[in-house]
């Protein structure tokens, strides 16, 4: 009794509770604004960012608005940066510390704005955190908390704060990162380990203080994806997080500006948005896949930096594309930060230096995007290719990371990685990512059949999963290895060579456990009902030469048909994936294969051209994507419906002869639909004014295009 009483005193005190315990949670996006109408994007969830009260509006007049135009508010705000003035200048507790950012080997403090650091996150920050910027946010009423971008920089770690915690962490005094590769590695271990506890802990008192108040709070992580931390040198909790009881789930923050870091490929580095993209998605489902937690998937229509309105619709459409090719995801930041896309300004074009705000036609297509996205269905499809070739990783790339070669090693763009997987991507094969800290559970392992595995760029920091992988192979998997196994981190001070560990490499411990000699040379072994193959070589040098990649690829090619017995290995220039009513294609370029497009024949809309044209055919030449919306695979054609927009449609209503509806998006936008009816209408009227019938008799469906409003426009169709 005394449990319902208090439930019902919550939702009478917290305005959002009765809507949380229903509302669906599939799309969002983040703003630091209140409710404008022209960022009225009409998604599930808003992000409210940052709690602190702005001149003209507190955060709980900024909650309100959204939730006044019914939205559902979570809220987001930074850990590792944020403005937080009234801690590093004394306000909170009477002391300054601003000696807690990250700083670098000559003392410079890496800021993120005045006075806004990087963080060293102390035991005290974290205190002053929860109270003032999480428990604040708990009573208004908020449910789930987004802590974004715990990032710790690979080339800081020489503040007296960090020296402390060194010295309280491992136990004797700091050591100069830069002098040693030991140095370097135990450094970065350091900075996982302070922003994996500050994560905790804040997520332990949110969870807490709001069972005090009787609310579910669910606490997430948006952050960059392990692949581009690693090359950006960065250091983060990534995947040891999906095992955190106290997290919730994640936001993979892939955009162009992340995707677009240049890689190593057939001796050329370059920018490869798609293929990098689709990777850094990869790894972010891969996280997630065996222990269930909830992802978000994020892109972005633009980027950090200042680049023209085309760049920013190619790339777009890159990252859109390989974020929809993870079938197994389906819920979406749709964007971040819609004040700046819809009011920021950027250069006209790659030739033009004139600063405009987003063309119409650029508006309509992204509207027209997102919208998708509150609709895309998760899919049990595979997208086209051979399956069941997995390239390993671990939160451990970030530890071998320094802004400059230590000890003579060098890992260029991250050439270790790309040299396993580029290869095969380009040839149009679609791989997969295994975590090896996901390795204990056995969801983990469902569609590998050949796994890529290289110590030369990480190591595994726990000896369980090297058994984890050694028990694999023997239960019937194909493991390749690729390394030398001289690069100085194999020397570092870590389990195999601690505790009665005499071991000189990991992965000698890794070949003892499949009954192989611990210095096991280059070949094909038996292990068990599985199969080792050795390459001793590192994966870089398949990538940083031109034709670098043959031995592997003939290497791969044995493991995944003759050991694995998968059936043919397919090279091809294409990914193609169906996902409910929609059809996605990538077409590669440099690809060794083939240089022919890809050619859909059907009845489509395409959804990448503003003007939602129907399409009989649609050509996809080599380094381009699409987006089709196959009317074909309508489950019920006789009923009217809207298939494609650029605006969200409510209070839908269904006659035997009419269909009206109410389109909402953001103002100053232009709308285009398509609407699948019966019949060719009689008679349109769009906001009380009659509207052409521009009919499609091929595909039954209706061709609107008028201005958008967030108060809503009324549509009315009969036939």
């Amino acid at each position: 009794m005394r449990k319902h009483y208090c439930l019902l005193l919550t939702a009478l005190l917290c305005p959002s509770f009765i809507e949380a315990q229903n509302v669906r949670e599939k799309t969002t996006f983040q703003t630091a604004a209140q409710w404008k109408p022209a960022t009225d994007i009409r998604s599930d969830l808003v992000m409210v960012y940052g709690c602190n009260d702005y001149p003209n509006i507190s955060f709980k007049e900024r909650v309100k608005s959204w939730r006044d135009h019914g939205y559902h508010a979570h809220y987001m705000t930074g850990i590792a940066w944020g403005e937080y003035k009234d801690y590093f200048t004394g306000k909170w507790d009477g002391k300054w510390h601003l000696d807690e950012g990250q700083k670098t080997l000559n003392g410079d403090t890496i800021w993120h704005g005045h006075l806004i650091p990087y963080i060293v996150p102390s035991l005290n920050y974290i205190e002053y955190f929860q109270q003032r910027h999480i428990k604040p946010v708990i009573d208004q009423g908020i449910d789930a908390i987004f802590l974004e971008e715990p990032e710790f920089w690979a080339r800081a770690g020489y503040s007296e704060g960090f020296k402390k915690e060194w010295k309280d962490y491992y136990g004797f005094d700091w050591r100069p990162q830069h002098e040693s590769a030991e140095n370097t590695y135990l450094s970065n271990k350091l900075k996982y380990h302070l922003y994996y506890r500050a994560l905790d802990e804040s997520f332990k008192y949110a969870k807490a203080y709001g069972q005090g108040k009787g609310i579910n709070v669910r606490c997430y992580v948006p952050t960059h994806s392990l692949l581009n931390y690693s090359q950006w040198q960065i250091v983060s909790p990534e995947a040891s997080l999906a095992s955190m009881r106290s997290c919730d789930g994640y936001i993979a923050q892939v955009w162009t500006g992340t995707s677009r870091e240049p890689n190593y490929f057939n001796g050329k580095a370059k920018e490869r948005v798609f293929e990098t993209a689709y990777l850094e998605y990869g790894c972010m489902e891969s996280m997630t896949r065996p222990t269930h937690r909830k992802m978000f998937f994020l892109t972005d229509p633009i980027e950090d930096w200042p680049r023209d309105w085309s760049d920013y619709k190619q790339n777009y459409q890159a990252t859109f594309t390989a974020e929809l090719l993870w079938p197994q995801i389906d819920n979406y930041e749709v964007m971040p930060w819609p004040d700046r896309i819809y009011e920021g300004l950027y250069n006209e074009s790659a030739t033009s230096k004139k600063k405009i705000h987003i063309p119409a036609f650029y508006a309509t297509q992204m509207q027209v995007m997102i919208n998708a996205l509150n609709d895309v269905p998760a899919s049990d499809n595979k997208v086209s290719g051979s399956q069941g070739i997995s390239i390993a990783m671990a939160n451990s790339l970030m530890f071998q990371r320094s802004p400059r070669p230590v000890e003579n090693y060098d890992d260029p763009q991250l050439s270790n990685f790309y040299g396993e997987a580029l290869p095969l991507l380009k040839r149009g094969v679609p791989v997969n990512i295994v975590h090896l800290e996901n390795t204990g559970y056995t969801d983990t392992w469902q569609n590998t059949k050949v796994l890529l595995l290289s110590y030369s760029n990480m190591k595994p920091m726990e000896k369980a999963y090297n058994d984890n992988i050694a028990q694999w192979v023997k239960n019937g998997g194909v493991l390749i290895y690729s390394a030398r196994d001289n690069d100085p981190y194999q020397k570092v001070m870590e389990w195999w060579n601690q505790n009665g560990n005499h071991y000189e490499a990991p992965s000698q411990q890794l070949f003892e456990s499949l009954g192989l000699e611990r210095n096991v040379k280059e070949g094909r072994y038996e292990a068990g009902k599985g199969v080792v193959y050795v390459i001793r070589q590192d994966p870089k040098e398949f990538v940083l030469k031109a034709g670098g990649d043959a031995k592997l690829i003939d290497i791969v090619r044995k493991a995944y048909e003759q050991d694995a017995k998968a059936g043919k290995l397919l090279f091809k220039n294409s990914f193609v994936l169906s996902r409910g009513n929609y059809d996605l294609a990538s077409v590669i370029d440099e690809n060794v294969v083939s240089d022919k497009p890809y050619v859909f024949k059907g009845c489509y809309i395409d959804l990448f051209d503003n003007t939602l044209p129907v399409v009989k055919t649609k050509t996809v030449e080599p380094g381009h994507q699409a987006l089709l919306y196959n009317v074909s695979r309508v489950a019920d054609k006789t009923r009217p419906q809207v298939l494609a927009s650029a605006s969200r449609q409510y209070d839908e209503h269904r006659t035997a002869t009419s269909y009206t509806f109410v389109s909402k998006s953001p103002i100053n936008t232009t709308n285009v639909m398509r609407v699948l009816l019966p019949k060719k209408p009689k008679a349109v009227e769009v906001n009380g004014v009659k509207a052409p019938v521009k009919w499609d008799s091929g595909s039954k469906t209706l061709l609107l295009n008028f201005e958008n409003n967030p108060a809503g426009v009324p549509v009315s169709i009969a036939w």
